[in-house]
């Protein structure tokens, strides 16, 4: 006897369906073939037993299960589920009609209890894709896979659940999940706001032109001076996800097994990411922490802060190697994992915002008379030169933040809201959309903001008139700023004409976007 079922194999953000066919002779072997991984060969003595408590009885042929396609790698508990199904349809005790039309995952405890799993929503999506009616899983992975639309989702408690419903012993109603009421609820909504910010006008402003034109962001300020409080709050005036960024993200989390620990505001599983992510990883991370990898290849930070904010605290502290990973994924918005037998492909399309002090001590330039500098030009030398020259290349906005004095911290006024800031940044956003809305319909590597853009479009959307260029001119030479400067200046005086409602760049733009390069200068130690 011959029976067929179906299951899936995550493939970086993606997901493969495999064909687990199940070929029963008389016997008592087992033999599982097509590229399984340690856990999966394991799953035969767990599925023995949870047939056994469960009251089935123990199969009584020889089995040899197929995994095809046989050169994809099938790892993980998740095939469980549809292991047992397929040797439980071999032994005639499941009727094989359904099997064609589910597509089934989920990880048995020896109980038959189903366990989560990892990889839920691409999975449900390649199901869909493949013309599956539907997906049959865990419980508690129902809701994400529910966000899918148009595909029948049954979250199944047990192994017994499951023979029931295939049998047509008993029936169950498929999960569904309100995607705009999700949004509705949760996109808006944020425990941080900009209005406990008291001072910082200049950084507040570097921040909003940084969420304006998504562009990446370096603050360089004593400690205490706020850094850290500003960038926790840079998603809050950051537009709310779309729905495609959504589902990318959510596939991100999904894969790397995070949605299994979220929860929503009423204790639910979560069953979608709908604000913008924040990652702040430690300074000690690895460079395969950092940017993924691993044997079996996983999303890292700047993976998980796709669609959001990577905030990198103390950025000399950093391993210069993780940094240096880092130049290619900021440039190209995606990360390419190679190994021996496969190659896996996660998106990375982030903010950067990085803080660190003037020096080792944290006071250069403070003028504190209680806490004087002690650094000497060669360690802070030293110190600034842990930040390569191609790294900074590619962070477009450098402001200093100063130390709020006591008048301003007193105030009891509350500073702009992030929602009257976010209003503005939206409707650059929205002028940015529509500029590009041309070039996205011919590109397969769409951009949605200014510091996305090419060369080419920087020389169409960057024009200067004679007397830009001429100021411009004289600005690099008199600050000593490099020639890397000139692209990340020109997208930054676009984003300031954008918030200003102007149609092209002009002087005081200019000026602003200048003032955003103080690396860049000469008198910097």
């Amino acid at each position: 006897m011959l029976i067929k079922c179906f299951g899936a194999a995550p493939q970086g953000i993606e997901a493969v369906i495999v064909s687990i066919e199940v070929h029963a002779v008389p016997g008592f072997e087992f033999t599982l073939v097509g590229l399984p991984d340690n856990a999966v060969k394991e799953s035969h003595e767990r599925i023995v037993a949870a047939l056994t408590v469960n009251g089935y009885n123990k199969p009584r042929h020889t089995l040899t299960i197929n995994m095809a396609p046989a050169d994809i790698k099938k790892e993980g508990a998740s095939y469980d589920l549809p292991l047992a199904i397929g040797m439980l349809a071999a032994e005639e005790e499941v009727q094989s009609k359904l099997l064609g039309e589910f597509v089934i995952m989920g990880e048995l405890s020896l109980d038959g209890s189903l366990q989560p799993i990892q990889g839920v929503l691409p999975i449900a999506m390649a199901a869909k894709k493949a013309g599956f009616r539907g997906i049959i899983l865990p419980a508690q992975n129902a809701r994400e896979a529910a966000v899918v639309k148009h595909l029948e989702v049954y979250g199944m408690m047990n192994l017994q659940e499951v023979v029931q419903f295939l049998n047509g012993v008993q029936s169950f109603t498929p999960t569904r999940v309100d995607t705009a009421a999700e949004f509705e609820m949760h996109a808006f909504s944020t425990e941080l706001d900009f209005s406990d910010v008291r001072g910082q006008e200049n950084v507040r402003r570097a921040m909003e032109v940084a969420a304006a034109g998504g562009h990446n962001i370096l603050m360089v300020g004593p400690p205490g001076a706020g850094k850290s409080m500003m960038a926790k709050r840079l998603p809050s005036i950051l537009p709310p996800l779309t729905l495609d960024e959504a589902l990318e993200t959510t596939k991100i989390y999904s894969v790397s097994g995070m949605m299994m620990r979220k929860k929503d505001s009423n204790g639910m599983a979560s069953a979608l990411i709908v604000q913008r992510p924040f990652r702040s990883p430690h300074h000690t991370i690895t460079d395969v922490a950092l940017v993924g990898g691993g044997n079996n290849p996983q999303p890292g930070e700047i993976s998980l802060a796709h669609n959001g904010v990577l905030f990198l605290d103390e950025l000399p502290e950093y391993k210069r190697s993780a940094l240096e990973v880092m130049r290619q994924p900021l440039e190209d918005r995606h990360i390419c994992i190679t190994r021996a037998k496969m190659k896996v492909d996660y998106p990375a399309s982030f903010m950067l915002v990085a803080a660190m002090n003037p020096c080792p001590c944290g006071h250069y330039g403070e003028n504190n008379p209680i806490h004087p500098c002690t650094c000497t030009p060669a360690q802070i030398h030293r110190y600034m030169s842990r930040i390569s020259g191609p790294l900074l290349d590619r962070i477009d906005i450098q402001c200093d933040i100063q130390p709020v004095p006591y008048s301003t911290l007193k105030d009891a006024n509350p500073s702009e809201s992030s929602v009257t800031i976010r209003e503005r940044v939206m409707r650059a956003r929205s002028v940015q959309q529509q500029r590009f809305a041309t070039y996205n319909q011919t590109t397969k590597s769409p951009i949605h903001c200014n510091a996305q853009m090419p060369p080419r479009l920087v020389r169409e959307y960057c024009k200067l008139d004679a007397q830009c260029d001429k100021l411009l001119a004289y600005s690099m030479d008199k600050l000593g700023l490099s020639a890397r400067a000139y692209d990340r200046i020109l997208k930054v005086a676009r984003t300031i004409a954008d918030l200003a409602g102007a149609e092209n760049i002009m002087a005081p733009h200019l000026m602003e976007a200048i003032s955003y390069r103080n690396l860049d200068r000469n008198d910097w130690p």
